[in-house]
């Protein structure tokens, strides 16, 4: 009895879109959606058994893009310029690589940036390093290492100020009152008025026969 050979299925091109130098050979599996495009004296080659999935795109500039025999080309993955996918590699979904070449059987991380020269790491340290406050800008000083405990208050200028000195008052109609008490209950001691209140004389008493 003869094992059957598994075959992945005849390519198509109604469901994913080829332009300029594409070559695929037999075996290789391509999601819908797919967009493979190799610009002027470029070109692509997806070798046997690999596999590319939905929405990806192979964009091959100034050179060869090449997938390995076997390869996996997670969905909505991006690969542009001049691109080496080794063989039985995998690379995750929604990743971008760029003018990169990836080893046989490694396996990159999903949402993965690879080749991305717009900023290296020199330029983020010589940027960090040349960093100057503008002209003109007065320093930051920094707070004093002895700190003052909030729960200790200092003394205010309020906790220093003395008490207003107790002034008399002075009640309207206090010495006509005294007057008439004085009058009513001659044998009893009457609280005289304070010193700065106004005597009324005893031509002005009402009470005065």
């Amino acid at each position: 009895m003869s094992l059957l050979s598994l075959q992945l299925r005849p390519i198509s091109i109604s469901h994913y879109y080829i332009s300029g130098d594409v070559t695929i050979q037999e075996g290789v599996a391509i999601a819908p959606g797919v967009l493979i495009q190799a610009d002027p004296d470029s070109r692509v080659v997806i070798k046997t058994g690999a596999c590319i999935g939905i929405g990806a795109i192979l964009h091959a500039s100034n050179g060869v893009l090449e997938i390995g025999e076997g390869a996996n080309i997670g969905a909505e993955a991006l690969l542009v310029g001049q691109v080496s996918i080794g063989r039985n590699a995998c690379i995750g979904a929604a990743s971008t690589i760029l003018n990169r070449s990836v080893a046989s059987g490694a396996l990159v991380p999903p949402g993965s940036l690879l080749g991305d020269t717009s900023r290296p790491p020199e330029e983020l340290q010589a940027n960090d390093a040349g960093f100057s406050p503008p002209a003109g800008s007065a320093p930051i000083k920094k707070p004093s290492s002895t700190s003052q405990d909030p729960n200790q208050l200092s003394a205010s200028p309020l906790a220093n100020h003395s008490a207003p000195p107790a002034q008399s008052l002075n009640v309207c109609g206090q010495g006509y009152v005294n007057q008439l008490l004085g009058k009513m209950f001659p044998h009893h001691i009457i609280n005289q008025p304070a010193a700065s209140s106004t005597q009324l004389s005893s031509a002005e008493d009402p009470w005065d026969d």
